[in-house]
């Protein structure tokens, strides 16, 4: 079985998303410290991811949870960026940090709750940086590609849909991934399509599993969380892999990716 690629490609860092071959994104939940971001950013790549992710300003349910570094964090960020030759993706949930981030990231990241905020979209729009678009906690699919128009229409057209899980009445997982939305949204939008399978199960050993369930449904890319140290986490600790967990799941998932003939991309040196 051979996967189409999407109508739209989207380059992030020198790799397209959307094409022939498979995207890996992974990184932090929050970036925490200079000695956190550097060691996951190198582990990951280490085992073959392409791009870096990792949130400077955290959106959190508790305003007393850890609201991520901010500005602090953009000098060490660079330095690591520069180090492992990846680029960033990283959530914005306010106008004015568009421009604060500009030049630290390779894509933005719309986070589930702000997938509604339309005046954020419109902005992004205006932006000649890809887009990346997460669905909100419980949007219908149709919802979530009519978001990403608010983007397209402003003349950004580099958009990624993301497929996260979303809220149902299942309690044994964070959230339920559904998969049916990335079949739907690769035949019914131009755009390429990932999938977020740490936060769509929030269960560290249940990850792998949805990873390889999304490559073998479609997606053009997963968006994976890593943590050296998951017990440690500021943020989302138990969905995190460890650098461990991750060289086996790409592995994995090389070998799904190879049956489907969807090749994952080969890494920057």
């Amino acid at each position: 079985m051979q996967i189409s690629p999407s109508t739209q490609i989207v380059n992030i860092g020198g790799f397209d998303i959307g094409g022939p071959n498979f995207t890996v994104v992974a990184g932090p939940c929050s970036i925490e410290s200079p000695e956190q971001f550097s060691e996951t950013a190198h582990g990951v790549k280490a085992s073959g991811a392409h791009l870096l992710r990792g949130g400077i300003w955290k959106m959190r349910t508790s305003s007393r949870d850890f609201q991520g570094l901010g500005t602090s964090a953009f000098e060490f960020i660079k330095k690591v960026c520069k180090e492992t030759n990846m680029s960033l993706i990283s959530e914005v949930t306010d106008i004015r940090q568009i421009e604060e981030v500009y030049d630290l990231v390779g894509c933005f990241q719309v986070g589930s709750r702000s997938m509604q905020n339309y005046e954020l979209l419109r902005e992004l729009g205006k932006q000649d940086k890809p887009v990346l678009l997460k669905r909100g906690l419980a949007a219908y699919i149709n919802e979530w590609i009519k978001a990403s128009e608010y983007i397209t229409k402003g003349g950004n057209p580099n958009v990624i849909l993301c497929e996260r899980g979303i809220r149902t009445f299942e309690t044994a997982t964070r959230n339920t991934l559904d998969l049916n939305a990335v079949a739907f949204a690769k035949k019914n939008s131009p755009l390429p399509v990932i999938v977020d399978p740490s936060h769509a199960v929030g269960i560290r050993a249940l990850v792998p599993d949805l990873a390889c369930a999304a490559a073998a449904v479609g997606a053009d890319g997963i968006i994976v969380e890593v943590h050296p140290r998951p017990e440690e986490a500021l943020s989302d600790g138990m969905q995190a892999l460890t650098l461990a967990d991750f060289s086996l799941m790409m592995k994995r998932l090389d070998k799904i990716l190879n049956a489907i003939e969807r090749p994952l991309h080969k890494a920057k040196i």
